[in-house]
């Protein structure tokens, strides 16, 4: 994996006995992939679950995704927002809620400093999880009504804003695909509209990241009370 994801991801890695290999942040998840091709090249023992390619990651959101999606909103929903890392969450869940309703938009959240989807050019960027610097073959496009880009400061206020007003603890991409589907929602064209937003992982993942230094710099920093204080 690329050394910019998190020390929590790290070591989920390590505790479930995996053999860490960090590549440099500078070539994204592109290194990190160029890097499991050449394992699997010259290991014959290894397998590449291929996230990014294999039709099986949007296949099982649009088997269970999408249907819980649709029934959850029943059958209400106008909008599905989700940031692209595989595509996968995007495309599956897309496909299933457009054959029952192809009124669905289908939105696309990337990050704006890697804006690859809008035609731009890949680069480094805050929002672990998304924005892999390239086009995933597991995307497809055909169900992308829009892409949205999200600077790494907004996402990082909002889902910082979602744990203290919502309760909801997130990482970095969901934050930037609340934020993204909050923009969309002001639109004239979208009152009264059901816009889903995905939120794929917990904060517990980002503790040790930018997402909470300043929490981490004053708990750092909390003065102990005096033990004479609690004598009776």
């Amino acid at each position: 994996m690329p050394e910019s994801m998190s020390l929590e991801r790290r070591c989920l890695l390590r505790i479930f006995g995996a053999e860490l290999i960090l590549t440099p942040a500078s070539l994204g998840m592109k290194g990190a992939v160029a890097m499991a091709n050449k394992i699997v090249a010259t290991n014959p023992d290894a397998v590449l679950a291929d996230q990014f390619g294999t039709k099986y990651n949007a296949l099982i959101h649009e088997e269970t995704t999408g249907p819980e999606i649709w029934r959850q909103t029943k059958g209400k929903v106008d909008a599905i927002v989700a940031g692209v890392g595989t595509g996968g969450t995007l495309t599956g869940i897309a496909h299933y809620l457009k054959q029952q309703k192809p009124t669905v938009l289908g939105v696309a959240v990337e990050p704006a400093e890697s804006p690859v989807l809008s035609g731009g050019q890949p680069g480094p960027h805050k929002i672990q999880g998304i924005g892999a610097g390239f086009v995933p073959s597991v995307l497809d496009r055909k169900i992308v009504d829009e892409v949205i880009t999200v600077k790494g400061d907004d996402a990082i206020d909002t889902s910082q804003k979602l744990t203290r007003t919502d309760g909801v603890f997130c990482g970095f991409s969901g934050g930037a695909n609340v934020y993204a589907a909050l923009k969309l929602a002001e639109r004239p064209e979208m009152a009264g509209k059901t816009i889903v937003a995905i939120i794929p992982s917990f904060g517990e993942r980002y503790l040790s990241t930018v997402l909470y230094k300043s929490i981490r710099d004053e708990v750092a920093s909390l003065p102990v009370v005096d033990a004479s204080e609690l004598q009776s």
